[in-house]
C-alpha cells in the first residue's frame, strides 16, 4: 500500500501505513515498470511447493516509491526481493493467499494436495534479483519457502500489453498512481448488455466507500478505478445449485466447502484483466443477488451487488483485504480447522489471544478500569 496523508491508529481499524523502515531509494534498483511473476502454489497441510509459471514486464510501477519494505509484520507469506550483487533487501511485502487457507482445511490435513494460483507485482529491477517468498512457521516466524534468481535482461520476460477487450472506468481520480492508493473493480458476470448496470454498481459502491471513515476525510488520497470486461453469462457458479457459468475471473460460491464464501482460483485471470490500470487493492464485484464474499490480505476481495447487506458486505470484505483485519466473530460453520494456534498471538492487528493480559495490542485505548478479558454485555 502506498502511504496516506495521516496515520491511522487501531480505533479507525485501518492499519498505520506509514512507519520507521530502512531506506530504499527506488531509482537505485528499480525503473517506473512492473514485474509481473505469476506462480503455483502446490501442497497440503504438511507440504509447500513453488513453482513459478510465467514472467511479465507491464506498464509503470503503480505502487509507492518511497516505503518499497513492508514492517507491518502482518499475513502467512511475504514476498522478499533482494538485489543479486549487494545481498540488500530491496522491496518486502505482507500477504495472505487462497492456498495458506486451504492448509488450514480438513481435506489438506487429511493429505489431500492441490494447486492453486498466485501472482507477485514487484517494481521492475535494474539488475539481477533474488526473488524470495517465506512462510511462518509454527511459531508465527517467517522461514525460507522458496529462492529463486531473475535477471530482467532474460529474453523469456513477456512484455505484456492490456487487452483491447477490456474498458477502464476512472470512478475516483485525485492524483497520480505512484502517490495515492489505487483501488480497481472488477465486472465479473456482467454480460456486455449489462455494461450500464455495472458502471451503476460502482457508483453505488463508491458513494458507499466514502461515506465510511477514514475513507470520507482522505477521499483525496484514493483513485478508484473500474475494469470491464463482458462475461458471457451473468452470475457466476452456484455449484450446490448445479449451475455454472462462463466468465471473465471464474468467481464460485462454495469455495472452502462454505455456501457463501465466494472466491476464485483464476488469479492469473485477474491480473490479466487489470493489466496495465493501477491496483494497490482488488475486489471483485460479482453480478449476483445472493449474499457472498470473501477477503484475503494483500490478494483480493469479492462481495456480490445486488444483495440486502452489500454495503456492508463491501466494508468487511475490504477490511480483510486492503487493511489486513481479522474476523472477531463467526456466524457460520467454517471448514478451517486450527486457523490461529491456542499458544501464538495474532499478527492481526484486531484480534488477540491475549497472552499477556497486562500487554494488550491496544493497551493505549483502553477505558479506565476495564476488565481484562472484557466480559461481552450482549444477552444470549
Amino acid at each position: 500500500m502506498k502511504s496516506l496523508s495521516k496515520k491511522f491508529s487501531l480505533i479507525l481499524i485501518i492499519p498505520i501505513l506509514l512507519s520507521a523502515q530502512t531506506i530504499v531509494k527506488f531509482d537505485d534498483f528499480f525503473i517506473d515498470k512492473t514485474m509481473r511473476i505469476d506462480y503455483y502454489q502446490t501442497g497440503d497441510a504438511k507440504s509447500d511447493l513453488v513453482t513459478i509459471h510465467k514472467i511479465y514486464q507491464q506498464e509503470i510501477w503503480a505502487g509507492s516509491k518511497k516505503h518499497l519494505l513492508d514492517n507491518y509484520n502482518n499475513g502467512r507469506y511475504y514476498y522478499k526481493i533482494y538485489d543479486s550483487a549487494s545481498g540488500k533487501l530491496i522491496f518486502s511485502k505482507g500477504f495472505d493467499s487462497y492456498f495458506g487457507e486451504y492448509k488450514t482445511s480438513r481435506p489438506a490435513i487429511d493429505g489431500i494436495q492441490k494447486t492453486f494460483q498466485e501472482t507477485a507485482l514487484i517494481p521492475f529491477p535494474k539488475n539481477k534479483i533474488k526473488f524470495a517468498i517465506e512462510k511462518r512457521d509454527e511459531q508465527n516466524k517467517l522461514q525460507s519457502l522458496f529462492e529463486r534468481k531473475i535477471d530482467p535482461a532474460d529474453v523469456g520476460i513477456i512484455k505484456n500489453k492490456a487487452d483491447k477487450e477490456v474498458k477502464i472506468v476512472n470512478v475516483h481520480k485525485s492524483g497520480e498512481a505512484a502517490n495515492k492508493v489505487d483501488i480497481v473493480f472488477i465486472a465479473e458476470g456482467y454480460t456486455k448488455e449489462e455494461e450500464a448496470k455495472f458502471k451503476k454498481d460502482l457508483q453505488r459502491l463508491k458513494e458507499t466507500f466514502f461515506d465510511q471513515e477514514p475513507y470520507k476525510t482522505l477521499k483525496n488520497d484514493f483513485n478508484l478505478y473500474g475494469v470491464f470486461k463482458a462475461s458471457d453469462e451473468t452470475g457466476c457458479d452456484e455449484p450446490t445449485h448445479g449451475s455454472f457459468k462462463n466468465t471473465v475471473v471464474g468467481a464460485t460460491f462454495n469455495s472452502m466447502a462454505s455456501y457463501r464464501y465466494l472466491l476464485t482460483e483464476e488469479i492469473h485471470a485477474i491480473h490479466d484483466v487489470i493489466a496495465g490500470v493501477p491496483a494497490d487493492a482488488i475486489l471483485v464485484v460479482v453480478n449476483h443477488y445472493r449474499y457472498g464474499g470473501g477477503g484475503i490480505y494483500n490478494f483480493y476481495c469479492t462481495l456480490t451487488a445486488d444483495g440486502e447487506w452489500v454495503d456492508y458486505l463491501f466494508l468487511h470484505e475490504l477490511g480483510h483485504s486492503f487493511s489486513g483485519l481479522a474476523d472477531e466473530y463467526y456466524t457460520s460453520s467454517t471448514s478451517y480447522e486450527n486457523f490461529y494456534g491456542e499458544k501464538l498471538e495474532p499478527t492481526e492487528a484486531n484480534i488477540t489471544a491475549l497472552l499477556d493480559p497486562q500487554n494488550v495490542k491496544w493497551k493505549d485505548m483502553l477505558s479506565p478500569g476495564i476488565e481484562v478479558p472484557t466480559p461481552w454485555e450482549k444477552e444470549e
